[in-house]
């Protein structure tokens, strides 16, 4: 008997500690920093991969221990979140901060052995997501704004490891990933409404589940289309882009669309969850076509 207990608890540590660093979410964004890694180096070095796959996921594992000690009270709230380590009386707060705390500083300092641009920019997306996204979500519906900021950074900060430049590659990668994470959220923000009201978090940009706010999840989804096919154009330096994956990518664009004009047809939260579904593929499809594109041409 006495095992079994043993590990049970160490399998709720480690799930504990998946949730607290939020392991599902940091995986893609260590995948969008891999994509924008591959698209930005000569000739792949592996060490270079390794290092910034494990930077990246200090980074996100970081701000998410740090949001979660801050949203205690709120998450306690929440049905999606009143389960997590510290509301459900699993983790203390100290724990979490010692996790949070070594997550930075492993964090910051791999990056800063790839280079110290990265460094740099892993160090504004912790900042940004913890000190001004977090404590806004409870303020104004601009938090979605701002949030979007340390979102789109792992995509670019891949180039930059790459490339140890930041120019127009990296802030085109910058941009495509910054204009999709509307569309994204809104949508999460539209099914869990009642959820995130709970705790006082205003998500959407007219603070409900209204025209206004799926209107302006198409616009978001067109300008995200528009900026994925821009280096198709030849004026983004080094990142280029195939007519042929313009295409796929364009067409990849107009089935997120599609989910977003359907949202503003039908005003479901069925609907909201498809396009925030459609919309995760989406950004990893997108990632992928960039990255097979440049190493087929």
């Amino acid at each position: 008997m006495g095992s079994s207990k043993t590990s049970l608890t160490t399998h709720s540590v480690i799930s504990d500690f998946k949730e607290i660093t939020k392991m599902r979410l940091a995986l893609s964004v260590v995948f969008s920093s891999l994509a924008g890694y591959l698209l930005g180096v000569e000739t792949v070095d592996y060490k270079t991969l390794i290092l910034l796959a494990l930077g990246g996921y200090f980074m996100v594992g970081a701000s998410n221990a740090f949001n979660q000690i801050i949203e205690k009270d709120l998450d306690a709230l929440m049905d999606r979140t009143k389960n997590r380590p510290i509301p459900a009386g699993r983790m203390s707060v100290n724990t979490a901060f010692v996790i949070a705390a070594i997550f930075t500083i492993l964090g910051i300092v791999i990056l800063y052995t790839i280079n110290k641009q990265t460094a740099m920019f892993g160090a504004i997306s912790i900042f940004l997501y913890t000190c001004v996204y977090t404590p806004l979500k409870t303020k104004t519906s601009l938090a979605v704004f701002v949030g979007a900021i340390p979102g789109a950074i792992p995509f670019m900060l891949g180039w930059v490891a790459a490339t140890n430049d930041f120019g127009i590659e990296p802030g085109t990668l910058f941009a495509l990933q910054f204009f999709w994470q509307f569309p994204h959220f809104w949508a999460i923000g539209w099914f869990l409404y009642n959820d995130y009201e709970k705790a006082g978090f205003y998500m959407l940009p007219t603070g409900k589940q209204d025209k206004g706010t799926a209107v302006q999840t198409i616009m978001y989804s067109i300008w995200t289309m528009l900026v994925s096919i821009i280096p198709v154009f030849g004026f983004t330096g080094k990142l280029q882009l195939s007519i042929v994956a313009a295409v796929i990518v364009l067409l990849l664009g107009v089935w997120m669309l599609y989910y977003a004009i359907r949202l503003f047809n039908i005003m479901t939260e069925k609907a909201a969850k498809q396009l925030m579904l459609v919309s995760v593929s989406y950004i990893s499809l997108v990632q992928i076509v960039y990255v097979v594109d440049k190493f087929i041409n």
